[in-house]
């Protein structure tokens, strides 16, 4: 059995299949390493590109809202950037969130 493992071993073909094995997976350009890594790159790309679409959705939700609605256009204003009517005082509270 041994004997037979050596000589499979010693053999010229299985040596250069080898060699073209090892060059392809690990040095090759296009080697398995390389496609895993790339595939890894696209998977992630994916999952933002759908984040980001979700969020084109939404925003352009809101701003339809924003467009036909005066008292929503008020409503942000007041909220997110803090602006007041004249004569009024807004007193802001920072609370601790968990």
């Amino acid at each position: 059995m041994r004997s037979y493992i050596l000589s499979i071993l010693k053999n010229k073909f299985f040596i250069a299949f080898a060699a073209v094995m090892v060059w392809l997976i690990f040095f090759e350009h296009n080697s398995i390493i390389h496609q895993w890594r790339t595939n890894r790159s696209i998977r992630e790309l994916k999952k933002e590109k759908a984040f980001y679409k979700r969020e084109i959705y939404k925003d352009s939700i809101a701003i339809e809202e924003i467009k036909n609605d005066p008292e929503a256009l008020e409503r942000l204003a007041r909220e997110k950037y803090y602006m007041k009517k004249e004569g009024e005082y807004i007193y802001i509270i920072e609370g601790i969130e968990d």
